[in-house]
């Protein structure tokens, strides 16, 4: 679910001391400790996003920095990727952190992920300037529960910020991979941009009333370059990658679940659009921001937005049936693309780490914008659909 709107339906994150999804229960009290729970906004939200400090962490329920992007490499073979990193705070509970790593073969059409979990404050060695606020994010999560291994457990890690970030992975080693016949895979990009972010819903923050608010950004756009290893493969591999960090005093709103777009088209444009729903998939909220060629960044409401669906798969593992392929129009941008996934099979089952079973996949996109022929790159979130 991967930071967007659409995760703020979000139920279960993160595995806590007690073996258990730390945020799929309210936080647990105790004894001299104040419980930290969802309430409306404080006083000082919102105030205003301020670069490279809100890059780093923040005192918060609820975090995440969220990459997926698109690859080739030097033989013109075509990836895509999600890397995340969730930290929440509840309660009593110290601070906890969950990650995933998902590698799509778009040529093969094969599909492999791996998850991890860890608790504690050694996971942020984010730098801080004199006044003692964050320059940026550095994070490194080693999965304290996997076996030993003869070289010790690789860590995984994210470092980064103002437009400036790095990401490396190892997984397969310490920790079960879902495609056992792929051997270890592992990412190491370095991500670049000089756009400036996109704040969604104009100023970046989101409020909630009684269920708290959550502030959001993206980097639509990172040229990405670097090495992808699956099994005896290592591969050189450019493209783009896409980054939203979201954070907040928030647990769950609603409980339905969400559907969650996010497009790099070929003329330079880029948006993402989430349709939210209510426990009887009801659709209760749906928006979009559109960033243009020069980094100018619009804010679309549900009225301008329709998207449908074009037919259905059902997992073989979960057993849940998902929308596949999609039609996606915006009026006021003059958009109409229809979006295909690169393959059905591209569901992961997080129950382990973060308590849910979700869709993230990578798509491929044809259409009109603004009355001309266009393509494009994309990734699709789905959850709710997996109960």
């Amino acid at each position: 679910m991967t930071g967007r709107i659409a995760l703020l339906l979000v139920t279960a994150l993160l595995a806590g001391a007690c073996g258990q999804p730390i945020l799929a229960r309210p936080a647990a009290p105790s004894p001299g400790v104040p419980l930290r729970t969802p309430a409306p906004a404080p006083p000082d939200d919102p105030r205003p996003i301020v670069l490279p400090r809100d890059d780093g962490p923040h005192d918060r329920l609820t975090e995440w920095w969220y990459y997926t992007g698109h690859l080739t490499d030097e033989d013109g073979g075509s990836w895509g990727f999600e890397y995340v990193i969730f930290r929440a705070e509840r309660g009593a509970f110290p601070v906890t952190w969950a990650s995933h790593l998902a590698i799509s073969d778009e040529t093969l059409g094969t599909f492999t992920y791996a998850q991890r979990s860890t608790v504690g404050p050694q996971v942020d060695g984010s730098p801080r300037g004199p006044d003692g606020e964050p320059t940026g994010f550095d994070l490194s999560i080693v999965d304290l529960g996997a076996p030993p291994t003869p070289a010790g457990i690789p860590a995984w890690t994210m470092t980064g910020g103002a437009g400036i970030d790095r990401l490396a992975a190892v997984a397969g080693v310490a920790e079960p991979l879902s495609s056992s016949d792929v051997g270890a895979v592992a990412l190491d990009l370095e991500l670049r941009t000089d756009r400036p972010v996109a704040l969604h819903d104009a100023d970046g923050w989101i409020a909630f009333g009684p269920a708290g608010g959550s502030y959001y950004y993206s980097r639509t756009r990172m040229d990405a370059t670097g090495t992808l290893q699956v099994g005896d493969r290592a591969l050189r591999v450019t493209g783009i990658a896409w980054f939203d960090h979201q954070w907040g005093d928030f647990i769950a709103v609603g409980g339905g679940g969400w559907d969650w777009f996010a497009l790099n088209l070929d003329d330079g444009t880029d948006l993402t659009v989430s349709v939210v729903f209510d426990v009887e998939r009801r659709p209760v909220l749906a928006y979009a921001t559109v960033v243009d060629p020069d980094g100018t960044t619009h804010h679309v409401g549900d009225d301008a937005i329709a998207v449908a669906a074009l037919g259905s798969w059902t997992s073989p593992s979960s057993g849940a049936t998902y929308p596949s392929g999609w039609t996606l129009a915006i009026t006021s941008e003059d958009l109409a693309v229809e979006l295909l996934p690169t393959m059905l099979d591209q569901e992961l089952d997080t129950r382990a780490t973060t308590g849910v079973v979700y869709w993230e996949g990578s798509q491929a996109v044809t259409g009109t914008h603004r009355g001309l022929p266009v393509t494009g790159r994309g990734y699709v979130e789905l959850t709710g659909y997996a109960k």
